[in-house]
């Protein structure tokens, strides 16, 4: 499912600092999650194996249908959570994502008002994508929060230290890629398929056409991706040809 790190000494440091804020949430999650969560960690570090039981404790995920959210799904689920992915039906999201939600036993919910905000965002030329996560966590936060559950996953790549995994007021937030010390190349291999490497959801892509200067700050999401080692340089310039000919 996932590997160890091997000799990697930068993902080595960040795993140790992800442990030290696994540390300041224990008490929030239960000993029950914050050692599963601590074997994980020690997988990546040592490959030492562990059981993965069910635990009969629930997490919310962030699910977007793509490969970090996916990957996030199946590597919880194979440490032995679970897992109840929620999907926010924003407008620009097709199809066959919708279908491929539902066979992984996807919750669906609503953000009001979604596309009036970003009709804004991009009439002034603003970038969404931000702005967007924002709306989309606050609603699958909302989900937990009236159901009682109080860990919310996402498929978070970056947020490694102390923000991969914190307390949000009621909440725990657990950014597990970034938790893990996984990279992009890691998360692809994770979900088993073959996996075509773009950037931006088909709303960005509208609305990059339409104001070209939201380009930009696409370009500074991937270059943060790049010196975070969360892509490779292979990667990154393909991810930026990408936002270019749109």
């Amino acid at each position: 499912m996932i590997r160890p790190i091997g000799n990697d000494f930068v993902k080595r440091y960040r795993l140790g600092y992800n442990l030290d804020a696994l540390e300041r949430v224990r008490e929030r999650v239960g000993e029950e999650v914050y050692f599963r969560l601590r074997e994980l960690i020690e997988y990546r570090l040592t490959g030492s194996d562990f059981n993965r039981h069910p635990l009969d404790v629930k997490i919310v995920l962030a699910f977007s249908g793509g490969s970090d959210s996916t990957a996030s799904l199946k590597i919880l689920r194979w440490a032995g959570f679970d897992v109840i992915p929620v999907m926010v039906k924003l407008p620009q999201i097709r199809e066959p994502v919708l279908l491929n939600a539902v066979s992984q036993g996807a919750v669906f919910v609503e953000i009001p008002g979604y596309i009036g905000v970003m009709q804004e965002q991009i009439q002034k030329g603003a970038p969404i994508c931000g702005r967007c996560h924002t709306m989309v966590m606050n609603a699958v936060e909302e989900y937990a929060r009236r159901n009682g559950i109080k860990i919310v996953a996402s498929g978070d790549l970056l947020s490694s230290g102390l923000v991969s995994i914190y307390q949000k007021d009621d909440l725990v937030v657990l950014n597990l890629p970034a938790f893990l010390a996984l990279d992009k190349a890691e998360v692809i291999a994770v979900i088993g398929r073959r996996y075509a490497l773009g950037f931006g959801c088909p709303l960005w892509k509208s609305a990059s056409r339409r104001t070209p200067s939201i380009k930009k700050y696409g370009i500074q999401r991937v270059l943060r991706e790049l010196r975070a080692r969360a892509i490779t340089p292979e990667m990154a310039e393909k991810l930026i040809l990408d936002i270019l000919s749109t």
